[in-house]
């Protein structure tokens, strides 16, 4: 979506009124505390509020458990809630296919890839949703297999590499050489399957039907960025082919302990498979495990909705008790998600591709971290064991402990292994690289069906009865408070005092210019511009109309200097004798503002979390003033300013119309589509996923919390931002809902020749209109 571009200038907004007299602030302020960038001031503080929040997660999580320690059957119920918020945070939503394991091969790529003394290794798929399958290998053990085994190798390493294919067993000097983790445990006679996880390489990002074939970041953002907003995760897809092994497990061998086990990346997913099912026995995470309060400085892939509100890893350790645990403590991967070029979205804005980085905990953190399960679950009722291993070269003592602890679990006492065999691998013409371009491909396109029949859950989802305004009205309040706790996150801290603070900034014969800062939360506040007309009759009440800036804007934005965007609309309406409010969003500053919405949906919450709750002051402010009519408060927002135009207004009933100029949409493709050059897959704004919001609500279902309220959207042809069809589409059926309802002369849409900009005629109109204003400019 094309948003309006930084402006940096020194303002007359900023001027200082050092011991200015009373006339130049408003009456009942104090005087303005702040010179300087105020903008910047402002997302400073929200980083500190949302800081503190993080830490305060530890300490509020118990309010989501209701664990019972008196017996090992007991605590597995009392769990059960948490087990289940915590597989749909991760997208573990959808009914798995059933369990089968298919060897396949061709002359030059046999099923049958190499073999040892006491086991075979196949190249195998199996199906686990609707055209995505798990790939891989598998170790086949001649004799009875001591345990089935789901080994996950990292991220960036390949199942032949984890299994040490075409590995010398010896170093240079003679010596063994440390296997790999999955080899271990071929070599131990176990039954296991080695998943290919989505790599960090990014040759297969992108899409050629869009126009747009190297967005330049990963594969596992690729399909993070896409799934996140249809209640999907890369993390869930790759637990979901883990548990369909599980599956085939459970199948073939009932009678056999199932276990999972991963390094780095594998090491997430096998602990988060073991968190969500119960099968599996026991769980060996190596290079992985430890305190989560910094998960906003990792990889974005790894973002998971509200996961520090209830979950640590400590938490999730819980979920696998009272099953066994090994936490195999050692370097895990280290790397800076950074693409190798420099490209650039569709409008020549480069994409900086640093999305998060892996760096290795100390010991002491992750013994920390350990020790935290001890408070949650006595040990009494879990196995579990935390194996130190940290030497540049591990130590097989140290490694085996590990291996052998896990195996414990399981139930058996590792033997030595026999002398370790060299595996060649017998294909001819393998290319790891077409395996993984497999299943990417396979989870873009399963996202993608989601993508086009997302308006099908969306209409299960919000049911809404037609017959009466007062019933549709009434449906929409649980979905309005749905939106707002469980899409965008709501703050319920109690507001401070508003403490209004202002100065005078302009000064122009039909109005007078106030920049106003009000209180919201500790380090949180409101800032904006006022402007009051100049013809204001003693005990006149006038309507309100608060123009909203879009991305990287301020409000004198929309006051002054004709800036192409947004033509000095607020400042045309206050000549209108409009009184007209200029807030300020903190969507501003570009990685900034993503960065603090990220840290945010850790604890459950959004950059709109800020957002309502400034308004929501703002509001009350001003109806608090004496020649504001509260019952008749307008917004009136462009491009990120029109995207608050359709969260803001239809969650805060005290706005009485709302006016969407320039980001009207088809939200969920706008968001998620990978077929369209028009998405944000293809941008630097990598903050517009909500989780699940595709399959809840797109623009078209927001409005209907905004019923029976009058709306309108305002649409240049040559916006950018998506092509007119869509905008019609979308508000076609915003359309047909008022028309319904009896309400048709509270809608409308204004086509005009033009591109992302406010052209401010029907929508001027409007806003005279349903709000009893019918004066135009002398």
């Amino acid at each position: 979506m094309w948003r309006t571009a930084p402006i940096l200038l020194a303002m007359s907004l900023m001027a200082s009124f050092v011991g200015a007299a009373e006339p130049d602030r408003l009456p009942d302020t104090g005087p303005f505390p702040w010179d300087g960038d105020l903008s910047v001031r402002m997302l400073d503080g929200l980083h500190r509020f949302i800081d503190r929040k993080i830490s305060e997660s530890i300490d509020r999580r118990p309010r989501h458990w209701q664990r019972d320690l008196s017996d090992a059957d007991a605590y597995a119920r009392s769990i059960e809630p948490n087990r289940k918020r915590f597989a749909r945070s991760i997208g573990v939503v959808d009914e798995r296919l059933n369990a089968t394991m298919e060897r396949f091969g061709d002359d030059d790529n046999p099923a049958l890839i190499c073999e040892a003394p006491g086991y075979r290794v196949y190249q195998v798929r199996w199906p686990v949703l609707d055209g995505i399958w798990g790939e891989g290998l598998l170790v086949q053990p001649a004799a009875m297999p001591r345990a089935c085994i789901v080994a996950l190798p990292d991220a960036d390493q390949t199942p032949e590499l984890f299994l040490a294919i075409g590995t010398d067993t010896k170093t240079a000097g003679g010596r063994e050489r440390d296997l790999p983790l999955a080899r271990r445990l071929a070599d131990l006679g176990c039954l296991v399957v080695v998943p290919t996880l989505i790599s960090r390489d990014d040759r297969f990002s992108g899409n050629a039907i869009s126009g747009r074939p190297d967005p330049g970041y990963s594969h596992r953002e690729w399909i993070y960025r896409q799934a996140y907003h249809l209640g999907r995760h890369i993390i869930g897809y790759e637990v979901q082919k883990v548990l369909a092994a599980v599956d085939w497990f459970g199948q073939r061998h009932g009678d056999l302990p199932i276990g999972v086990a991963g390094y780095g990346e594998g090491g997430l997913i096998a602990f988060y498979a073991a968190a969500v099912d119960p099968r599996i026995r026991a769980a060996l995470v190596s290079g992985y495990f430890r305190s989560r309060q910094g998960i906003a400085e990792e990889p974005l892939y790894r973002n998971v909705w509200a996961l520090l509100d209830e979950f640590g890893d400590a938490e999730i350790a819980s979920l696998i008790a009272p099953r066994a645990l090994t936490i195999d403590f050692r370097p895990g991967p280290e790397l800076v998600d950074r693409q190798t070029t420099t490209p650039r979205d569709v409008n020549g804005h480069a994409l900086d591709g640093v999305h998060g980085r892996l760096t290795s905990p100390t010991w002491q953190e992750v013994a920390n971290e350990f020790q935290r399960i001890d408070a949650l679950v006595p040990s009494k009722l879990q196995m579990r064991q935390l194996v130190r291993n940290d030497d540049a070269d591990p130590s097989a003592s140290a490694a085996n402990t590990a291996i052998a602890t896990f195996c414990s679990q399981l139930g058996f006492q590792p033997s030595e292994p026999t002398k370790q065999t060299t595996l060649i691998d017998r294909r001819r013409a393998f290319d790891p690289q077409q395996r993984q371009q497999r299943q990417v491909k396979q989870l873009e396109d399963h996202v993608q069906a989601l993508v086009i029949d997302s308006h099908l859950a969306r209409d299960r989802f919000g049911k809404l009865r037609r017959d009466s305004v007062d019933a549709f009205v009434a449906d929409t309040k649980p979905l309005r408070e749905y939106a707002w706790r469980e899409l965008f996150g709501k703050l319920d801290d109690p507001p401070l005092a508003a403490n209004p603070r202002s100065r005078k900034v302009y000064e122009r014969p039909k109005w007078t210019g106030y920049e106003v800062v009000l209180d919201v939360f500790p380090d949180v506040f409101a800032w904006g511009v006022l402007l009051v007309p100049t013809d204001l009759k003693p005990g006149e009440k006038r309507p309100v109309v608060v123009c909203q800036h879009g991305r990287n804007g301020l409000p004198q934005d929309v006051i002054e200097g004709d800036r192409p965007a947004y033509h000095d609309f607020a400042a045309r309406l206050a000549d209108e004798g409009f009184v007209v409010f200029a807030p300020h969003n903190p969507y501003r500053g570009e990685d900034s503002y993503r960065r603090l919405s990220r840290k945010a949906n850790g604890v459950k919450a959004s950059l709109f979390s800020f957002i309502l709750a400034q308004h929501e002051q703002i509001l009350s402010w001003l109806e608090s003033l004496p020649f504001v009519d509260g019952r008749r408060i307008a917004f009136y927002g462009l491009s990120y300013g029109g995207e608050t135009a359709v969260r803001v207004p239809p969650l805060l009933e005290r706005y009485c119309l709302s006016i969407c100029s320039a980001d009207f949409n088809d939200w969920t493709r706008k968001v998620a589509s990978t077929h369209s050059p028009y998405s944000f897959m293809f941008t630097i704004e990598w903050e517009m996923p909500y989780f699940d919001m595709g399959r809840t609500f797109s623009y078209a279902e927001l409005v209907n919390l905004l019923v029976p309220r009058p709306f309108m959207v305002e649409r240049g042809h040559d916006d950018g931002v998506a092509p007119d069809e869509w905008v019609a589409h979308e508000y076609a059926k915003v359309r047909r809902t008022y028309d319904q309802l009896g309400l048709g002369d509270r809608t409308q849409i204004e086509f005009f020749n033009g591109g992302h900009t406010i052209n401010g005629q029907g929508t001027f109109a409007f806003l005279r209109k349903h709000l009893g204003w019918p004066r135009k400019p002398q």
